[in-house]
């Protein structure tokens, strides 16, 4: 193709004038835009586009999850498992992000650190509505967001629903298993406790797949949004001990000890566990 192509000649729209452009469908001027760096520190420009793109993809996420957990509750599955899989992709993206942050140092780090003030991705209200969303529930963790009535109303609204492994549970009740307490269950606020009978209802769902094809296929799904969802949580802890190293975190957690438990925490228990009966 000649240097000298005008894309106009194979009917490319070149004037944009009173039409609707790329950046103007995007918002580029609001987006491109929103970094704005406290020192002139080049590393914080890439600590700050880190972060807002990771909320983008949050947001995507909350989407999906609320939308599969819609899908699972009136009974469309394989809407469901389309949805699901996107949602370990998009983790798989938060995850490739931490690849770009390992590359500052923590000589770099430090030149903007401390104007950080106590603001921590710990306050991340989207990442609170994904771990709401998933199962882990915590009410607690409203308090960094109680100066801020909307965030807080939308927490709340997650909170008094089922989660997405809720209704998978009620989805397994529906198809004739016995789910134990989780049947009986109203209070939508706590982390649910771990319950044999569930552990012995996805065993009886793995032993015959081909009889229950749709929740074992369910249940996959949900480990895998799990799985990249540890592996996101790991390379977190990992980037911030190569960044800080075991200082406290600027939102005054101890950081990468804080992290490290966060590691600790399982979202759908029967379906790790079943697996050592198998």
């Amino acid at each position: 193709m000649s240097k000298n192509f005008d894309p106009a000649r194979d009917g490319a729209t070149m004037d944009f004038d009173g039409r609707m452009s790329y950046g103007d469908y995007l918002h580029l001027q609001q987006i491109l835009g929103a970094q704005k760096p406290l020192t002139n520190s080049t590393d914080e420009m890439l600590f700050i586009i880190q972060h807002q793109t990771s909320e983008l993809w949050m947001k995507l996420a909350i989407q999906e999850i609320g939308a599969a957990c819609h899908a699972i509750e009136t009974d469309h599955l394989p809407e469901a498992f389309k949805m699901l899989t996107r949602v370990a992709r998009i983790f798989e993206q938060l995850n490739g992000a931490w690849d770009v942050l390992r590359t500052m140092t923590p000589s770099e780090y430090t030149r903007f650190r401390e104007d950080l003030g106590q603001s921590s991705g710990f306050q991340s209200w989207q990442y609170r509505a994904i771990e709401y969303l998933a199962g882990n529930r915590n009410p607690a963790m409203l308090k960094p967001h109680a100066h801020d009535a909307e965030v807080v109303a939308q927490l709340e609204a997650i909170l008094s629903r089922p989660s997405l492994y809720d209704v998978a549970l009620m989805r397994l009740a529906r198809s004739g298993f016995d789910i134990g307490a989780d049947a009986g269950r109203s209070d939508w606020r706590q982390t649910r406790s771990e319950n044999d009978a569930v552990r012995d209802a996805w065993r009886t769902v793995y032993q015959a797949p081909h009889d229950h094809w749709a929740l074992y296929e369910l249940a996959e799904k949900l480990v895998d949004f799990e799985d990249y969802f540890r592996r996101w949580r790991f390379n977190h802890v990992t980037t911030v001990e190569r960044i800080i190293g075991l200082k406290r975190g600027t939102g005054g957690t101890s950081g990468v000890a804080y992290l490290r438990r966060m590691l600790e925490v399982v979202l759908f228990p029967e379906l790790w566990t079943v697996r050592t009966e198998l």
